[in-house]
């Protein structure tokens, strides 16, 4: 496994936050298909990873309920203070 420190992953970050300033009054450069060419590629990788894990593949229905259960009572309790809070004071 790959072991990255912070500092490692911020160079590229900022790096690209440096070229883009200087490259900002420039003609726009469209970047959509090769960021979504990226993407494809990080998804592949990470299904061939959990694939080729017996042990995460093993586990895969306990970690899925539980994601499910977590994405479900997030969007469920953000419903709820969302409509408390806009009560409190009185959008509605």
């Amino acid at each position: 496994m790959l072991n990255f420190s912070v500092a490692e992953l911020m160079i590229p970050l900022v790096a690209g936050i440096v070229l883009g300033y200087c490259l900002r009054g420039t003609k726009h450069v469209g970047f959509g298909k090769v960021t979504l060419a990226a993407i494809l590629v990080l998804i592949f990788s990470l299904g061939f990873g959990i694939g080729s894990n017996n042990e995460l593949l093993g586990s895969l229905t306990k970690v899925g309920l539980n994601a499910v259960v977590l994405a479900s009572l997030t969007i469920v309790f953000s419903v709820v203070f969302v409509k408390a809070v806009r009560k409190l004071i009185r959008l509605q």
